[in-house]
């Protein structure tokens, strides 16, 4: 499809959306209302879907529950679910089968009106969402009609139909891949290292699907400080840096964040945007964030003051290097959201000594690097989770001197155990620190429930000091 074309006709098509989640509910009630014959299947079949089930159908939806696997005869196009792996027999059958594929962000820009708001699109291992909401305080500080979609926020197939200045899309990887003729103004690599390696089936192919944000005519900005990142980003990309900014990028100059890129002569002149306080919570990683999404919302021609006013008004999300209490000279930290070993680097780079609290479902990827980079800050590690035994391992390879705790239990009451050993391993000035580096689903339903656990378990332990 062409980059200027707009307003895609569903009338009378026969159209597949794979999976009853959010995306895919808000897909298939937008094609039926454009006249779309829409069947949804999901492999659920309990008392939720059910009711999601009756909602669609009462907007003419057919709904196939039990059945994820089953491509219904006359298809002509599948909008899939990011999760879904394009080897599942569904989609597997439709490519077999010559029937174009696509996502819902791709579905949502082929619907967008002519007179649509521009998109500011990033993406990255990590910071996606922490980044796209300080774009929308900065946008929104300027005085814009701004929200936060894709793969945070409302659906973005329905934002894209209503009425608003400019859109703060984060995508995932997932998202990327089934996307193929997006055009934002502008678009952000944050950074990227092994994560997901188990869906799509390499490092390289994870990181090409990151790559597909970068468009032609689009204004990119990439981290300076990330390699691959920059190795994605097109020769005239904008790069956001922790240090001193040459002429081209935003960086850091003593206690400011400054632009050398969206200003009259990048060469002798750079605008201060924000003081490095300004930046909620403070830790290196979210400087990096702040100044990625400064940098979208000065290609979109924000001026300085409303990034200042924006990361002041930002306020962060739960489980994001949330400070819990204080206990005896140690703070007790939940960084839930460090599902991965990128960002659990981070979160560890903020300590100067941690009794580490990690494990999870790693999903394929590597901790050796991440052990490795964090040795000296290790006070103690105490593991959980199914895959603690890799992170055992890596501890025994780079930092055998850390002494460290396995706690194999799963049962409900597994958190207090875990922080009422990390809180005998700890010492005044260290930092207790929730930064599993894996997913929770061994354990948890969420992030959110594993960090509310620890948090919990921390207050408890507060009662009783």
């Amino acid at each position: 499809m062409d980059a200027e074309e707009v307003t895609e006709s569903y009338e009378g098509r026969r159209v597949v959306v794979a999976g009853l989640g959010v995306s895919g509910r808000a897909a298939a009630r937008v094609l039926a209302e454009r006249g779309a014959r829409v069947t949804i299947v999901d492999a659920r079949d309990d008392d939720a879907s059910r009711e999601q089930a009756a909602d669609l159908e009462s907007r003419g939806v057919t709904v196939q529950l039990g059945d994820g696997d089953t491509l219904p005869d006359g298809t002509e196009l599948v909008v899939t679910s990011p999760g879904w792996k394009p080897d599942v027999p569904l989609l597997a059958a439709a490519a077999s089968a010559g029937i174009e594929i696509y996502g819902e962000v791709e579905l949502a820009w082929r619907l967008r009106p002519a007179d649509a708001a521009p998109w500011l699109a990033l993406t990255g291992t990590n910071g996606k969402t922490t980044c796209v909401r300080m774009l929308t305080c900065i946008l929104t500080a300027a005085g814009h009609d701004a929200v936060a979609v894709g793969n945070v926020g409302t659906p973005i197939v329905e934002a894209v139909l209503e009425k608003h200045d400019v859109l703060a899309v984060e995508l995932s990887s997932y998202q990327l891949h089934w996307s193929s003729s997006l055009r934002p103004l502008a678009a952000a690599v944050l950074n990227v290292a092994p994560d997901h390696i188990d869906w799509h089936g390499s490092f390289e192919a994870y990181a090409g699907d990151k790559g597909k944000i970068f468009t032609p005519g689009s204004v990119a900005v990439v981290n300076a400080d990330d390699p691959v990142s920059t190795r994605l980003g097109p020769d005239d990309a904008v790069g956001f840096t922790l240090d001193v900014p040459k002429p081209g990028r935003l960086g850091v100059v003593e206690d400011l964040l400054v632009d050398r890129a969206f200003v009259d002569d990048p060469r002798t002149t750079a605008a201060e945007l924000a003081e490095l306080r300004d930046v909620k919570p403070f830790a290196p990683h979210n400087v990096a964030n702040a100044l990625a999404a400064a940098a979208l919302a000065r290609a979109f021609g924000v001026p300085p003051e409303a990034v200042r006013e924006g990361l002041r008004s930002f306020v962060p999300d739960p489980h994001r290097i949330a400070h819990v209490a204080t206990v005896d000279g140690v703070d007790y930290v939940d960084d839930s959201k460090a599902t991965n070993p990128h960002a659990a680097a981070s979160s560890l780079a903020s300590c100067r000594s941690a009794v580490w609290i990690a494990g999870g479902l790693l999903k394929g990827a590597d901790v050796d690097d991440l052990v490795a980079s964090c040795a000296d800050r290790l006070r103690a590690a105490v593991l959980i989770g199914r895959d603690r035994a890799r992170i055992a391992e890596a501890l025994a390879r780079h930092a055998p001197d850390v002494p460290v705790v396995d706690v194999p239990d799963t049962d409900t009451g597994a958190m207090d155990r875990v922080v009422t050993r990390a809180a005998a391993l700890a010492q005044p000035g260290d930092t207790v620190l929730l930064a599993p580096a894996g997913a929770s689903f061994d354990m948890f339903t969420s992030y959110g429930a594993r960090g509310d656990a620890f948090a919990e378990a921390v207050r408890r332990l507060v009662a009783r000091a």
